[in-house]
């Protein structure tokens, strides 16, 4: 298929690449996950596009998980269903086949995000769920000021919350998702206080976004941020978030409804 990567990611990532260990960094965080949970309703069949593995997929409901990514699927744990191999925007299933479907950190990497979102909206009988980062908000985090290269990135490859809006057919609620001081999912914000994790490749790795930048920067992030820890520099500035409970930064979930 067009656009596909050697272990048959559809986006714009390559996870056969950097989905290593993405299981280890990015583990489905309670917080976020109520939220989710509360948008569900009731809803008994989900499907989840753009699955991964495995992440945010409700265990006490009938899932159907889709997942180009062949590396991605490989991670997925035992007691999930296995993942089929599809596309957003060519979902094999018919008119409303779901009560409610969900994309979590996912449509940022779709070739079409318009006809991704359409077919969703066509399986599905109730809500559509969306979890994604806001691009405009991208800028509050102090990652804007150590990784500009990395956060210029994001904000190219996250949709506007508007576009999502109106590719879900204009009728949805955007709720603000604030991350939690202890996040397990690490996207980059989930660090806001814990500036020491990104120092780990691991970390950086589970963050697509670092594979898009030049080479170059990686390292110089790594020495920019060590130095700064290590002389105080980064918690003159930014200590105070390590006792910040909550952090209202770019992450929403977008409902569509029926």
């Amino acid at each position: 298929m067009k656009n596909r990567h050697d272990d048959g990611s559809a986006g714009d990532a390559n996870y056969g690449a950097i989905g290593v260990d993405y299981t280890v960094y990015r583990k489905p965080d309670p917080h976020i996950e109520g939220f989710i949970a509360e948008a569900l309703v009731d809803a008994r069949s989900v499907l989840n596009v753009g699955a991964g593995a495995g992440s945010y997929e409700p265990v006490n409901r009938n899932v159907t998980a889709v997942e180009p990514s062949a590396s991605m699927r490989a991670q997925r744990p035992a007691h999930l269903p296995v993942a089929i191999d599809a596309v957003a925007q060519s979902l094999p299933f018919a008119d409303r086949s779901f009560d409610a479907s969900m994309a979590t950190f996912t449509v940022h990497q779709w070739p079409d995000l318009k006809a991704g979102l359409a077919e969703m909206r066509r399986v599905t009988s109730g809500p559509v769920l969306i979890l994604t980062c806001d691009p405009a908000r991208l800028e509050n985090s102090w990652l804007a000021e150590y990784a500009p290269e990395m956060i210029a990135v994001e904000a190219r490859r996250y949709p506007p919350i508007s576009e999502i809006v109106e590719g879900l057919g204009g009728e949805a609620d955007v709720v603000s998702v604030q991350i939690p001081l202890d996040c397990t999912d690490g996207f980059s914000e989930a660090y806001y206080g814990r500036p020491e994790r990104l120092l780990e490749p691991g970390a950086r790795r589970a963050n697509s976004a670092w594979s898009f930048v030049d080479p170059a920067v990686e390292p110089l992030f790594v020495k920019r941020l060590s130095g700064d820890l290590d002389d105080g520099t980064w918690d003159a500035k930014y200590g105070f978030l390590r006792a910040q409970p909550h952090f209202d930064g770019s992450l929403r979930l977008i409902v569509g409804k029926a």
